[in-house]
């Protein structure tokens, strides 16, 4: 069974500011980024008070648009972080890039989404070492409802967009290992005004 999540008091921001307004005449969260500005795929998000997610579902619908200051490389970075420690110094993460979906940069597009384990593999690591398979590209593009749906269990993740049968990206094996669990949210980054509704997990264990 989902269980959704609607109210701003059930969550705890990580270095980011969390407020509910409307959005289209619908309730939805907005996230924005507030510390370690200058800083990628860090502890930037806002989360569950008093969930301990290990595997399971999460679906949430996400909205990116890039802030008025927005620097030149932003990209409209937004996603979800799920198995958050107590003190959000370990977690899972991923995310999608719209403005990497939309674009004809062949370079760029194929770097669509996302998948990072913090601390220290982070999306420069990855591509320090040349590892490739935790990126994808993706079609969607800012200021539009994505849909995703990510299903998680023991060490592997399977990420899906709007509904679509083949998932956008799997990772069979999560840096944190098949034992880690903790709070699930959501993740904003550098120059993203970020929108989440209709957010529901399922707890199979």
């Amino acid at each position: 069974m989902m269980t959704r999540y609607e109210n701003l008091e059930e969550f705890i921001p990580v270095h980011t500011t969390v407020t509910q307004e409307k959005l289209d005449g619908e309730k939805v969260f907005r996230v924005i980024k507030k510390e370690k500005i200058m800083q990628f795929d860090e502890n930037t998000f806002v989360k569950l008070r008093n969930i301990d997610f290990h595997n399971g579902i999460i679906r949430v619908k996400m909205l990116s648009r890039l802030l008025p200051d927005a620097p030149d490389f932003a990209r409209g970075f937004i996603g979800i972080v799920f198995r958050v420690n107590q003190d959000n110094s370990e977690f899972e993460s991923f995310y999608i890039r719209p403005t990497n979906g939309t674009t004809n940069d062949p370079v760029r597009k194929a770097h669509g989404c996302q998948y990072f384990s913090y601390p220290g593999y982070t999306f420069a690591y990855f591509r320090e070492f040349g590892i490739t398979n935790y990126e994808a590209p993706i079609h969607n593009g800012l200021n539009e409802w994505v849909q995703l749906t990510a299903i998680i269990h023991d060490e592997k993740a399977q990420f899906y967009l709007n509904e679509e049968k083949d998932p956008v990206l799997v990772v069979h094996f999560m840096k944190h290992g098949k034992d880690a669990h903790g709070s699930i949210g959501f993740f904003s980054e550098i120059g993203t005004e970020a929108f989440f509704k209709d957010f529901e997990v399922e707890y199979n264990d």
